[in-house]
């Protein structure tokens, strides 16, 4: 596991992880696409506030591997300041943003900032409130793609976001989730003893310098594996 240069863990238990508010405006260029971020620090936003590296390697991922996105129905949990599926709306995926009802504001600035001059391509992103484990099952099991980006380190959480994505996927979803593989926090823990319990899972890309790895997920189905995992992508 990496941690800050400074060995400070970056998921740090409590909730005043900022004193201070302030934003910070960054651009970012992920799938073709220049987006304009505003990272909002404080107002207890926690770990939702900046845009975590994770993120950048799951638009990279994406990018490079000609993941199909036009057209696609796309929710991301966790979305905090919805670099991931702002960018994949502005290639003309419907998105729906999804997070704690406090990271709201934060989700619909950016949607607001990146609104392109001539509308959006397909439909403008839905910024909606999700708790994992509660009010899941008023999301629709229609979607292609389900992702999420740094969101596997509570542990009390693991449950909830596993009934979560089962219910997001019953219609046959693909699930991308980036994370980072923090020992602490048991991050592999989720993908071992949970996730893999009830969805086919791969690690289909790891950064070693940074510890960062991309899962692919499919829900199962039954005990065979569903036709379009790639046989050569590692199994968990």
């Amino acid at each position: 596991m990496l941690l800050d240069e400074d060995g400070d863990d970056p998921f740090p238990v409590g909730a005043d992880i900022f004193d201070e508010t302030f934003f910070e405006d960054q651009v970012y260029t992920l799938l073709g696409q220049d987006l304009k971020i505003r990272q909002l620090f404080g107002a207890q936003l926690g770990v939702a506030a900046p845009v975590w590296d994770a993120a950048l390697h799951l638009c990279r991922f994406m990018e490079k591997q000609g993941v199909e996105l036009r057209g696609k129905r796309v929710i991301e949990l966790g979305a905090g300041t919805g670099v991931v599926g702002i960018a994949a709306s502005l290639i003309g995926a419907h998105v729906t943003l999804t997070d704690l009802p406090l990271a709201l504001t934060q989700l619909q600035t950016n949607v607001n900032l990146n609104t392109p001059p001539g509308g959006w391509s397909s439909v403008p992103p839905a910024v909606l409130p999700l708790s994992w484990g509660q009010d899941h099952t008023g999301f629709s099991s229609d979607w292609d793609l389900v992702l999420g980006t740094d969101i596997v380190y509570l542990p009390e959480t693991f449950p909830l976001l596993l009934e979560t994505l089962a219910h997001l996927c019953k219609r046959g979803a693909t699930v991308y989730l980036s994370s980072k593989m923090r020992e602490e926090h048991k991050t592999s823990e989720f993908f071992e003893d949970y996730l893999s319990h009830r969805f086919h899972v791969q690690r289909v890309e790891h950064d070693e310098e940074q510890n960062i790895h991309i899962f692919r997920a499919h829900l199962m189905k039954d005990q065979s594996l569903p036709l379009n995992v790639d046989p050569s992508a590692e199994q968990l």
